[in-house]
This record gives structure tokens, C-alpha cells and sequence, in this order.
């Protein structure tokens, strides 16, 4: 921490000596948050709580991100403050009562996600290439992942997310082996019966979670995010759990919008992040030890599209 001076080493350690926010700190090991789900956790005041990540953020521990109506806090990713906060964290007594309790009230807030995203699948499921589809043609997307993916030898493919089962069923003729990953069972159903009636017979389906594949380490040459991010509720833990599983030289593709500001996609459906900029993705690759080759731009009538290709060194 050499670079930083001895002023903001000791202005962040103020910052985390007060007990509500050590108690924020810990709460972003699993993850960003909004000030509404800290305020529910905490069971203190707006006010109070924005007051106190305020002055995380001033210290360098925390970051924002503003996404339309959203605030995003996450654990800052650069600097002598952010590597202090990771620290910190090592040392807090995660089996303190209070901690627990604030742990349960944050599981408890997951869980109500899940289950709305769920309920949404559940109900979209027989539609759902057709929802995918409102924004730019998907025909477009897979014949230019197709081209990305040209000079690839693909043993085996990992499509999380895989939803109806599309991405397996455009690279079943270009892969030895694909596995299609996804939490909704209903999605899982409709995909087994979509690859049967086209004849694919190299690839699987199976009920999974994206942040624990259950796969052994470095055996996938490509793992494909369709569409599936900005459904997460922590698209760096997911983003990690792929770098694991990737091949020396393997690439993972992230298929998602591009920032907007359409909030009615967050309630009618579902969607947690409304898109990302090409250097938040970056960032959380180079991170998670993924390199960015490209990203390639594509204009939809109301959202635009972003292809990120990113590569494991």
C-alpha cells in the first residue's frame, strides 16, 4: 500500500471502526446491494444507512453504481482502501450474534429474489425465446457468435443460463460434448424436449446454480452467458466460477444489453442489472484472471446489445 498515503489509510480505518458500518462491510462479501436491502438488513433509517455508506465510499472502501432509479454498492476493486476492506473482512467474527442475524436477513432477502425470478420463468418459460428476441434479432446474434467461434476447437461447451436450450441446439453440429446449465426446472424441461425434437443427441441439460457449477476445474473450452447476467445478483461470483472452469486458451462469450435506463424490465421481467458498460465487464474479467479480446456493439430498435469475448490466459 505503499502508493497511498498515510491520511487515507487512516481515514478508511475510521471509516470501518464504527460497528453499523462493519457491519455493512461485512454484508458485501456476498455481493453488491441497493440502500432499500441494507435498510431492510439493518433495520435502521434510509438516512442513517445512506450516511454510512457515504462515508465508506469517501474512504475508498465501497463504491456506487447508479443504474436508472438504482444505486449498486459493492466492495471498492481498486486501491490501497479496497484491498484494506478485503482484509478487514478476514478478521471479522463472522459467528457474531449480530452478524448472523444481519446473514439471515440477507438470505432471507435472496431468496425472495429467487423466487420472483422463478415465479417469472415459470410463467414465461413456453415464451421465452420469443422474450429474448424483442430487442435485436436473434438470428443476428447466433450467426455472428457462430463466426467468433470459427477458428475454436470446442470439446465441450458450457451454456449457463440455457434457458430454452438455443445455444446448444446452434453449436450442437460445431462441438463434441455441450452442458446446459440452469436453476429453473420448468426452462430445463422445455430445452430437453427443443434438443429432442432437433435431433441433438451430444448435449445435456442438467439443474445447476451459475456461482457452483459442480465441474471440475480447467475442462471447458467455451462457456457461453446468453442473455443471463443481468439476472444475477452478483455477475462477478459467476464470472469467477467460469474462470475456474475454462481451459488455458478456453473463452468465455457474455451476450448481454448495454447500459439503458428501462426500468419496467426490472419488475415486468425480472431483470436485476439494467445492462452493462463495456468497462465494468472488463474490469470484472481481468479481475477473475479472464482477459477481453473484444467487444462488438449491435443497435436494437430499443435496447442495443453487447458481445464480449474474453479469454483465459
Amino acid at each position: 500500500m505503499s502508493e497511498y498515503s498515510v491520511e487515507e489509510i487512516l481515514a478508511a480505518l475510521r471509516a470501518a471502526g464504527e460497528e453499523t458500518r462493519l457491519r455493512i462491510l461485512a454484508l458485501f462479501r456476498s455481493g453488491e446491494l441497493t440502500v432499500t436491502e441494507l435498510v431492510t438488513i439493518l433495520r435502521q433509517s434510509q438516512p442513517r444507512v445512506s450516511r454510512h455508506l457515504k462515508l465508506l465510499c469517501e474512504a475508498g472502501l465501497l463504491e456506487r453504481h447508479r443504474e436508472g432509479t438504482w444505486i449498486f454498492y459493492r466492495l471498492a476493486e481498486q486501491g490501497g482502501p479496497g484491498r484494506l476492506a478485503r482484509s478487514i473482512l478476514e478478521f471479522v467474527p463472522h459467528s457474531d450474534q449480530l452478524l448472523q442475524h444481519d446473514q439471515e436477513r440477507l438470505a432471507e432477502i435472496k431468496r425472495e429474489r429467487t423466487e420472483r425470478a422463478s415465479e417469472y420463468f415459470r410463467e414465461n418459460a413456453a415464451n421465452w425465446d420469443k422474450i429474448r428476441s424483442l430487442y435485436v434479432p436473434e438470428e443476428d446474434v447466433e450467426s455472428l457468435l457462430l463466426e467468433l467461434t470459427a477458428d475454436m476447437e470446442i470439446k465441450t461447451l458450457l451454456d449457463v443460463g440455457t434457458g430454452t436450450g438455443r445455444m446448444l441446439e446452434v453449436f450442437a453440429p460445431r462441438i463434441r460434448k455441450g452442458i446446459g446449465i440452469d436453476l429453473s426446472r420448468e426452462m430445463l424441461s422445455i430445452a430437453r424436449v427443443n434438443l429432442e425434437k432437433a435431433g441433438v443427441t451430444n448435449c445435456q441439460v442438467r439443474h445447476g446454480d451459475m456461482y457452483d457449477l459442480a465441474l471440475p476445474d480447467e475442462t471447458i473450452d467455451l462457456v457461453m452467458f446468453h442473455q443471463v447476467l443481468h439476472f444475477a445478483d452478483d455477475p462477478l461470483s459467476a464470472l469467477k466460477e467460469t474462470s475456474r472452469l475454462l481451459k488455458k486458451g478456453g473463452r468465455a462469450i457474455i451476450v448481454d444489453f448495454a447500459p439503458h435506463t428501462l426500468e419496467f424490465l426490472r419488475e415486468e421481467h425480472a431483470h436485476r442489472r439494467l445492462g452493462f458498460s463495456d468497462r465494468e465487464i472488463n474490469g470484472w474479467c481481468k479481475q477473475v484472471g479472464l482477459m477481453c479480446d473484444n467487444m462488438i456493439p449491435l443497435k436494437g430498435s430499443e435496447l442495443d446489445v453487447s458481445i464480449w469475448v474474453a479469454r483465459k490466459n
